[in-house]
């Protein structure tokens, strides 16, 4: 199955560069360079290294290296940068005769639609698509049903919390992470009628974004909301969330990462055994699944929901903290799945 994969990706390779080179007036691609397929991935900011959100994508980007043997390319996005640097990166590696572009945030969906519309025969991935909408026959927007996830690890919040008083940190203010918000209010409030929930502290406004990337911000909302009497703090900060964790772990609570299984992250290998959990954010999952249908023939551009019935999102176990309470997750994750409950975005 694998070598089939490899041998339609080589055969895209020897049109795609050729029509794409045409398409934007550039010379025709060489013999060798025909040879390679070649995927370029623009990280998000805090880039490689988040133990979050952005690590979810370079793990992507590492299976489609091993699995789908192809040549790879990343570039990473600088604070407080204008719409005009994304434009540019983007069109940097389409330029290369990257076949497939993949731009990982909302902040891309702009710069990736323009970009696109000069390169129609290179394949674009914006992953957590603005609004989830797309255009054009050579984009694909990846949206994830992130309130969903974060409904479980609410209702685990719930269930373990001792004082009756959990909390939530968003890095920065914007619609997308108001989704984690509502889903876990709503999933500890399922659970425990009677839980409090602390108003969502979020790091920064837009355009800001340092609430992404600063763990001495995450650190001091985290310290905030102990001492309100929180003793577990869920975050959806990516690398500030790093500060979450770290503060919450000290005060021996229980902390809730994001995005990654952050169990598992080297950076947080001291204050591990009080992570109680993650909501999964399969990143990873989209930019495979858009490299191997890019190669195979079925790409279809548009938009591609992630969510719990494809395990799309998920909660990790990890540490063995959710063992008592799994089953009950599991039957709230069925509920959703079928219908029976829906969760909110706001």
């Amino acid at each position: 199955m694998r070598r089939g994969l490899k041998v339609s990706l080589v055969a895209l390779t020897g049109t795609a560069l050729t029509l794409t080179a045409a398409g934007c007036g550039g010379k025709k691609a060489s013999t060798s360079d025909q040879k390679t397929v070649k995927v370029g991935l623009a990280f998000d900011v805090g880039g490689r290294g988040d133990q979050s959100y952005n690590d979810s994508a370079a793990r992507g980007l590492e299976r489609v290296k091993k699995e789908l043997k192809v040549t790879t390319e990343e570039i990473s996005a600088k604070q407080d940068e204008p719409d005009a640097d994304k434009e540019s990166r983007l069109r940097l590696l389409a330029g290369k005769g990257y076949q497939m572009v993949i731009g990982i945030g909302f902040a891309y969906t702009s710069s990736v639609l323009k970009v696109a519309k000069d390169y129609p025969n290179t394949k674009f991935l914006v992953v957590d698509a603005d609004q989830c909408k797309v255009s054009g026959a050579n984009v694909l927007g990846a949206c994830f049903s992130e309130e969903q996830g974060s409904y479980l690890v609410g209702a685990a919040a719930a269930l373990k919390s001792k004082t009756g008083t959990i909390g939530f940190i968003g890095g920065v203010n914007v619609p997308l992470i108001h989704k984690f918000e509502a889903g876990y209010d709503a999933g500890a409030k399922k659970v425990k009628p009677g839980i409090k929930v602390l108003p969502g502290k979020y790091l920064t406004q837009p355009p800001n974004f340092d609430g992404f990337k600063n763990p001495a911000l995450g650190s001091e909302a985290a310290q905030g909301q102990l001492d309100q009497g929180a003793d577990v703090i869920y975050h959806a900060a990516g690398g500030a969330g790093l500060g979450v964790i770290k503060t919450v772990g000290a005060a021996g609570k229980w902390a809730i990462g994001v995005d990654s299984d952050q169990y598992a992250q080297p950076a947080l290998a001291g204050v591990k055994n009080q992570i109680l959990t993650s909501m999964v954010k399969r990143v990873d999952l989209s930019v495979y699944d858009f490299v191997k249908s890019v190669g195979d023939g079925t790409f279809k551009a548009g938009t591609k929901q992630y969510n719990l019935a494809n395990d799309g999102v998920g909660f990790a176990v990890s540490g063995g903290h959710m063992d008592d309470i799994k089953a009950r997750l599991d039957d709230l994750k069925a509920q959703i799945v079928a219908g029976k409950i829906v969760v909110p975005t706001e």
